[in-house]
């Protein structure tokens, strides 16, 4: 379980390569960006075909270009987010300001929510526009289509969790009281640590230096 503010441990301590990629949100993230960059390259690399009537490159999405820029752009955004989100998963361990780290879950959660969002009117754009294109009109770029599709719809499934994971550091983040000090740490506490830290001065030492200050008499005889 992760401790700490916004799900990060306590900063100053070591990073751990083994144990940051076995993280959920970690795994999540590589399948996000591998996801994204299939989708881009799909639409960059066989996206635009010519037709059995013209020479000329068209969107294979029933020849509408904004299909194609739709799906390159969150293609490209989202693979650049998950490389930027990764560098701040590492950092975040080494960030003592709470605020910061506030500040970089609520970016998380508000990107991964949009992203989400986005795949999804994308898959469904794209799929919208494949049902209607006459595919024997194209010569080249059917299965990449088909790709683009396919994986839109799976980066729906990888960036919602990643919105509820986010959605979790920021309750557990408001949950967090930076100024909880241990009392066994404070120096200024006004508890004494036990046993006695004070010297005890309700009771005199068994032999005592001070003197009678009065005159010494003799016994009689």
């Amino acid at each position: 379980m992760e401790t700490g503010a916004y799900g990060a441990p306590k900063a100053g301590g070591s990073f751990n390569l083994e144990s940051f990629l076995k993280r959920p949100e970690t795994v999540l993230r590589i399948i996000s960006c591998v996801f994204a960059l299939i989708v881009f390259a799909c639409i960059v690399t066989d996206g635009y075909s010519n037709t059995s009537k013209s020479e000329k490159l068209y969107c294979i999405f029933n020849e509408n270009g904004d299909a194609c820029h739709y799906a390159v752009g969150i293609g490209f955004l989202a693979f650049l987010a998950c490389l930027l989100f990764l560098f701040l998963d590492i950092y975040l361990p080494a960030l003592s300001n709470v605020n910061y780290r506030k500040y970089i879950v609520l970016g998380d959660l508000g990107f991964s929510a949009l992203w989400s969002f986005l795949w999804f009117v994308g898959f469904c754009f794209l799929t919208n526009q494949w049902s209607i294109t006459d595919t024997s009109e194209f010569l080249t770029g059917q299965d990449s289509a088909r790709a683009a599709i396919a994986f839109s719809f799976f980066s729906i499934l990888t960036w919602i969790p990643l919105a509820c994971f986010a959605y979790k550091k920021l309750k557990q983040g408001a949950n967090f009281n930076p100024d909880y000090v241990d009392p066994t740490q404070d120096i200024t506490s006004p508890y004494p640590s036990y046993p006695g830290s004070v010297a005890d001065n309700y009771q005199s030492p068994p032999f005592s230096n001070n003197r009678d200050t009065g005159e010494y008499q003799p016994p009689a005889y």
